[in-house]
């Protein structure tokens, strides 16, 4: 059993090489960034499953200098949002929600955690998740968990697993947890098809 744990890591990592690298062009970029009024802030989002608990994926919400997501290995994808390497630009309240709507589901629920930080933690995060690269299938948690441990030196410590980041996260002083739920059919992809930029 071992040895077949240590194949499927090996082809994980293996398979890390070959991340897709995703890089919107300046212009783009520049005209989507948003700047959001509120504090700065840091949001975890974790997809748990419905019927057993599990985790099935972690991303990160950075609100500084402005609000970008890095959905690591994620599959939130539109042409008017544009991407860099698993870093979301534009995050306004409209993408904001379809980011949380695109994910809960029927089969999923959406855990939603915010903590208030110093305009320096946020910069440090930004500068974080904008120079990881890109991440490879299945590396969402441990993507998230290396760059928030840098950021919480012991107290968040890197992790394969989504459940136990929003654990660990959850014990941070000052964060505050909701959790979304819908009813939506487990086919998410109509959440984009009928979402129209700059409409609610």
């Amino acid at each position: 059993m071992r040895s077949v744990m240590i194949a499927v890591s090996a082809a994980m990592m293996l398979g890390g090489c070959a991340a897709e690298s995703v890089w919107a062009p300046d212009e783009a970029v520049a005209k989507a960034a948003y700047h959001h009024d509120g504090p700065t802030r840091l949001t975890l989002y974790t997809m748990l499953n419905n019927r057993s608990g599990a985790g099935a994926h972690t991303s990160l919400m950075v609100n500084g200098s402005q609000r970008i997501i890095f959905d690591p290995a994620g599959s939130f994808k539109h042409p008017s949002i544009p991407e860099r390497n698993d870093v979301v630009f534009g995050v306004t309240p409209q993408v904001e929600d379809v980011y949380t709507r695109y994910h809960a589901r029927e089969t999923y629920h959406v855990k939603v955690q915010k903590l208030d930080v110093s305009p320096e933690v946020a910069a440090r995060a930004m500068q974080l998740v904008q120079s990881y690269g890109p991440v490879p299938s299945a590396q969402c948690s441990r993507s998230t968990s290396t760059i928030l441990a840098q950021l919480f030196p012991g107290q968040v410590k890197p992790t394969w697993y989504p459940k136990q980041l929003a654990e660990e996260f959850g014990k941070l002083p000052g964060v505050r947890e909701q959790e979304l739920y819908e009813d939506d059919s487990d086919d998410n992809s109509k959440v984009l098809r009928e979402w129209t930029p700059g409409l609610s």
